[in-house]
């Protein structure tokens, strides 16, 4: 796996950032790869782990010590085809994946992981840039009519196996392009939409057929889609988000992350908006209520915008700087973390709760908020006000939404309110009717994502044909 004393010789080296002062002055990726030499260095760093426990950190089952040894003997073709035997995208996941699999390597357990990401990404854009990536349609059609409901993640990647076995299949997407939250939730400084449009270029050439701006339980009735398909998936995505229901919550300036990223998207890629009331934060005092990833990427687009300050609260107390590694390993451990949005001029604040939004004329001017303690109790007298101009919610997503489609098909939910359905078989409580990725088991990372997608057609091939040749 890699050079056998490689990790005693090498020291980790990671993917450097622009510098903040350049990469804001617009929505391009900023992470600046790694020669092909230092490449090889950090695979070679790969231990000969007796158990390689970046398995047990990795949700699609990526074969890491493999590709690592194939990348250390300059082997690169071979090494994207063992990534792709486990993943339809490596390209998305190594830039957005938060790399649990690295919080899993044993050369962690000394603050030195191996760089998987890093290589996993250096393996995949190698792989496009010298035309290994190709379509791959069927040699067989079977007749069979499939219908995917939602294109992100774990809908193209259901889409992309089940057309591969000769299905005919269909993705619907309510957004007028393919790529769900990948393309209408990430910024385009995380993550390019121009690698999402091409790897739909490849699964329409292998027989899937894209149909955009088709809201499935609104545009179209998902009873009438059930009855004339084989199979229908459902991968619509967790898109509830969590609210804040206190005083002022209805202030104008007050809005959900999902509200504005999306808003930025469009406009970056030059597609028509869907509202005639643009969120801007140029020249404004923006707060992000929310400490995740959807919060970072609110301060990152905010601050490409022009906003005067950013400032982030988060309810929890503040994280340790470095986790104990006997108690947290292998497993993702809880510590603090600086996105390189925080790193362009964001203010963050922990164990803080918003109790009210005051405005004047009806738009938001300040909030009022008290600190808590480690119980996560109100602290007397510790309240104070920010002032701010657009507050933006970034709390999480509660669940599906449930009118429209699921309303209307009338499926079980569970007691999160996501569509039932257990991970052997991913069948929802309707004949013919499956479910998978964030629909199925709440908020979650494109990596899960891309693995339910894959899981779930394999028992949809199963279901169809009675036995399938996909990999689970």
């Amino acid at each position: 796996m890699g050079k056998v004393t490689g990790f005693l010789e090498i020291d980790r080296r990671d993917r450097r950032y622009a510098p903040a002062s350049d990469r804001i002055r617009n929505y391009k990726e900023f992470v600046i790869p790694l020669s092909e030499e230092a490449t090889r260095d950090q695979a070679a760093r790969c231990m000969n782990c007796g158990i390689p426990y970046c398995h047990n950190g990795c949700p699609v089952n990526n074969q890491i010590p493999d590709w690592n040894d194939l990348v250390y003997h300059s082997d690169w073709e071979e090494a994207a085809r063992n990534l792709h035997s486990t993943n339809n995208f490596p390209e998305f996941t190594g830039r957005v994946c938060p790399a649990p699999c690295e919080a899993s390597c044993t050369l962690n357990l000394s603050d030195s992981p191996v760089t998987i990401k890093t290589i996993e990404c250096a393996i995949i854009d190698r792989a496009f840039a010298n035309g290994w990536v190709k379509p791959e349609p069927a040699e067989r059609r079977t007749g069979k009519k499939i219908s995917i409901i939602g294109s992100g993640p774990a809908g193209l990647a259901c889409a992309q196996q089940l057309a591969r076995v000769g299905h005919d299949v269909h993705v619907f997407e309510k957004n007028l392009k393919p790529g769900g939250l990948l393309r209408y939730g990430i910024p385009d400084f995380k993550m390019e939409k121009h690698l999402i449009d091409r790897r739909v270029q490849q699964m329409e050439a292998e027989g899937v057929n894209f149909h955009g701006g088709v809201n499935v339980g609104v545009d179209l009735d998902p009873v009438r889609l059930v009855e004339d398909c084989d199979a229908v998936i459902l991968a619509g995505g967790a898109e509830k988000p969590r609210g804040l229901p206190i005083p002022g919550s209805d202030l104008a300036g007050v809005h959900f992350a999902m509200d504005f990223l999306p808003q930025q998207n469009r406009r970056v890629s030059r597609e028509p908006s869907h509202t005639n009331q643009p969120i801007l934060a140029a020249g404004k005092r923006v707060v992000v209520i929310g400490g995740g990833d959807t919060g970072s990427d609110c301060i990152g687009t905010s601050i490409r915008q022009g906003a005067v300050s950013v400032t982030q609260l988060e309810i929890m107390p503040t994280p340790p700087e470095k986790e104990n590694k006997l108690l947290t390993w292998p497993d993702w451990p809880l510590k603090l973390r600086t996105s390189s949005s925080h790193e362009e001029g964001a203010k963050r604040d922990f164990a803080v709760m918003t109790k009210e939004f005051r405005g004047e004329n009806g738009v938001v001017k300040q909030l009022v908020c008290i600190r808590l303690d480690d119980k996560m109790k109100e602290i007397p007298g510790s309240t104070f006000t920010i002032e701010a101009d657009l507050v933006l919610l970034a709390m999480g997503f509660v669940s599906p939404i449930y009118e429209g489609l699921l309303e209307k098909l009338g499926v079980k939910l569970d007691g999160r309110g996501n569509v039932a359905a257990n991970v052997q078989d991913y069948k929802s409580s309707l004949d013919k009717v499956f479910v998978c990725g964030d629909m199925r088991r709440g908020q979650s990372l494109v990596v899960w994502a891309i693995r339910e997608g894959r899981q779930a057609a394999r028992s949809v091939d199963e279901f169809l044909m009675g036995e399938s040749v996909l990999p689970r």
